[in-house]
């Protein structure tokens, strides 16, 4: 095998990251013609497909995940070569980071962190991804993803870990709920009421699921939903009440009028982290993004 055109490999990474042909073309500022040559010219220098189109986009062939992590470690040392003497502009930059969080994550931090871009960084794009965490691993290692924001226990041994703040979890109601008015709810009336389980993909919430279940919660269920997004709505509008964690609560609260009251059970707080792989470390505009989002919502 000849020796590839260096200037490819982030034809590579832009591919393996997007999935398309005119989304990658779009991130590296080129025309979707001048992409596909680009692509084709990597084809036959490494001598495989690479990537081959389905239903689901352009999906990578197995030669190309075994050379992905290589390929992407070679390019994060270049740009931290590079970077280490440029000095990085914030507000010039035109970088892209695809970073992992629920719709959780999303609710309590994308907000803030959108002002903080718009003010302080305002060419850079941000794409979010939600995924099971069992796949995270494999995608930071193979820069398919840059970031990952949340809690996710799943995440050791190769994943460096910055601690944002502690979280617990809270119960919800519309604000005139006949249950909780006078005083503290107590666990009979939590058990006695019906309930709206989340089970959002990728959240690492099971403990709350289990506890609930181990109180019989479960054969007291009106809905159970995949993502966050509706339950207001539904809290507002009738007498179910859901569990959740605190943070989004009090986003919630800013949006609809429901009433907070403490979780009757005993469950035990967490830890919502950031998450890089060491190949992104000394990456300016990762490091850049890892230091807003501490300045934003670490507790120090």
């Amino acid at each position: 095998m000849n020796t590839p055109d260096l200037n490819l490999l982030p034809v590579f990474e832009a591919l393996l990251r997007h999935g398309n042909v005119t989304r990658a073309a779009a991130h590296m500022g080129l025309t979707q013609s001048a992409m596909s040559s680009a692509l084709g010219r990597l084809r036959r220098q490494l001598g495989d497909p690479l990537f081959v189109n389905t239903r689901g986009g352009m999906l990578p062939t197995p030669r190309a995940l075994e050379l992905a992590p290589s390929l992407t470690d070679a390019l994060a040392m270049v740009r931290g070569a590079l970077g280490a003497r440029e000095a990085f502009d914030p507000r010039r930059t035109t970088r892209s980071l695809r970073v992992y969080m629920t719709d959780v994550g999303e609710t309590v931090l994308l907000p803030a962190l959108m002002r903080h871009l718009h003010q302080h960084g305002p060419a850079i794009r941000i794409e979010t991804a939600q995924l099971p965490a069992s796949e995270l691993v494999v995608r930071m290692e193979t820069g398919d993803i840059d970031l990952a924001v949340g809690y996710v226990p799943q995440l050791r041994d190769k994943i460096r870990r910055e601690r944002l703040f502690d979280e617990h979890y809270v119960c919800m109601t519309r604000p005139d709920h006949p249950l909780g008015r006078r005083s503290a709810l107590t666990l009979k009336e939590f058990l006695s009421v019906r309930h709206v389980l989340i089970s959002s993909m990728g959240s690492g919430h099971q403990q709350l699921e289990r506890a609930l279940a181990e109180h019989g919660v479960e054969e007291n269920v009106a809905l159970r939903v995949p993502h966050f997004m509706v339950v207001p709505l539904i809290i507002a509008g009738t007498d179910l009440i859901v569990s959740l964690p605190s943070q989004v609560a009090k986003a919630w609260t800013q949006l609809v009028k429901m009433k907070v009251h403490p979780l009757p059970i005993r469950i035990p707080s967490f830890d919502v982290s950031l998450y890089w792989h060491p190949r992104v470390e000394n990456d300016a505009a990762n490091r850049w993004v890892r230091g807003a989002l501490l300045e934003l919502f670490g507790d120090g």
